[in-house]
């Protein structure tokens, strides 16, 4: 099915002759879906470069620093360590709640749902999965957490933070869809403007960033890539610190 791409929406974080390193909008996918139903970032990449090869994914609605190699070679080295675990893949995200451990490590098996295909659940039969988190920040009914994967599971970090009790905002999946609202911030403070209907909100996507890699090079030196925080989630904290004593 021939589509036309929409003008790139990602940032190009780093390039090389060998791969290319973007910061991933949330609503863009990374790569074709099964229907074909939408442009993906895989989709621009290919018409700018003719061929790109997928090496990892992002969800649609997590936003940051996704890489495609350029040739076959590059593809091989780069997909054996993500699947050899020697990538170092740290998020960011918005959790609900406040963590009774700052810090910690969630080891529990992954596996898809029985009926909901698409969703993924903690199971004994699933695969190993292993998340470290770390508490960044706490905003009065959020947490802003540091994520390490040590594995790749499809949803990791969103299941494994629903699993322990504080699922990550916005994850209709995993918790609730429900948006973060300026008005729930500043409470009596807030006040509708007077030329709209409706509150807009702060944040009504799945509130979770794909920040740094590391990794080996083709010529075998450390690579570190990092995607700032999107301007929807800084905007986001600014308003907590303005507003959450």
């Amino acid at each position: 099915m021939e589509r036309t791409v929409t003008k790139n929406k990602a940032e190009i974080i780093a390039e090389t002759d060998h791969w290319i390193a973007l910061n991933k909008p949330s609503g863009l996918l990374s790569i074709p879906d099964r229907k074909q139903s939408e442009p993906s970032l895989k989709d621009w990449l290919n018409e700018k470069y003719g061929k790109v090869w997928i090496v990892h994914r992002l969800d649609k609605f997590t936003s940051g620093l996704i890489v495609f190699a350029k040739d076959e070679e590059t593809h091989k080295l780069l997909s054996k360590q993500f699947e050899d675990r020697a990538v170092e893949k740290f998020y960011l995200g918005l959790v609900n709640g406040i963590m009774m451990n700052k810090a910690g490590t969630v080891d529990a098996p992954i596996m898809e749902h029985s009926v909901k295909k698409g969703t993924y659940v903690i199971n004994t039969k699933g695969k190993a999965s292993l998340t470290d988190y770390k508490v960044l920040e706490e905003h009065g009914q959020y947490s802003w957490l540091q994520f390490q994967i040590h594995t790749g599971r499809t949803h990791q970090i969103r299941v494994h933070m629903k699993h322990i009790g504080h699922p990550i905002v916005c994850d209709d999946a995993y918790g609730s869809a429900a948006p973060i609202l300026l008005s729930s911030i500043k409470r009596k403070k807030f006040k509708l403007a007077k030329a709209e209907d409706e509150e807009r909100p702060l944040l009504n996507r799945l509130a979770l960033h794909a920040w740094k890699l590391n990794f080996i090079n083709v010529d075998t030196a450390r690579v570190e890539l990092e995607a700032p925080v999107s301007k929807d989630l800084k905007a986001l904290l600014q308003q907590f610190e303005k507003w959450i004593k």
